[in-house]
């Protein structure tokens, strides 16, 4: 039996409107990401010296590494969304250009896909990073109730 490959699209019609408040909400979103972003270097940052402990330091090094690269991405999603908002004069017009139109609304339906990846991976990402934080913190308790 042969299976064949499907690709998703979305359905619902994309007016101008729906588009330019998905776009707000990203761009909303994202930034709120940038702002946590900060926040979690200084987190790392203030728990360098347990981090780079033999045993966390695996976890660590990777969870850092995937945090820069989701900062980059971060940084380019909200330069594409920005484009892609100050585009949306092809869509309100009034002139038919059933072209670039098309050509809009797929690129929106690409940023809904990519948007939502990356959010999925940045929710990962943050769970990685409190669950290590929390260890870490909960020896560095201990050790502190030793003493």
């Amino acid at each position: 039996m042969k299976t064949t490959k499907t690709e998703v699209k979305y359905v619902e019609w994309l007016n101008a409107e729906d588009m330019h408040e998905a776009s707000k909400k990203w761009l909303s979103e994202l930034s709120f990401v940038k702002d946590e972003q900060h926040f979690f270097e200084d987190l790392i940052k203030s728990y360098t010296l347990q981090l780079l402990d033999s045993q966390n330091f695996p976890k660590s090094k990777e969870i850092v590494e995937s945090l820069n690269k989701l900062q980059k991405k971060n940084y380019t999603l909200i330069k594409m969304i920005k484009n892609h908002e100050n585009k949306l004069q092809i869509m309100v017009d009034g002139i038919d250009q059933l072209k670039e139109e098309k050509t809009y609304k797929n690129k929106h339906r690409a940023l809904i896909l990519d948007v939502s990846k990356f959010l999925r991976e940045y929710r990962k990402l943050k769970t990685q990073l409190f669950d290590i934080i929390k260890v870490v913190m909960k020896k560095e308790k201990q050790k502190h109730l030793l003493r």
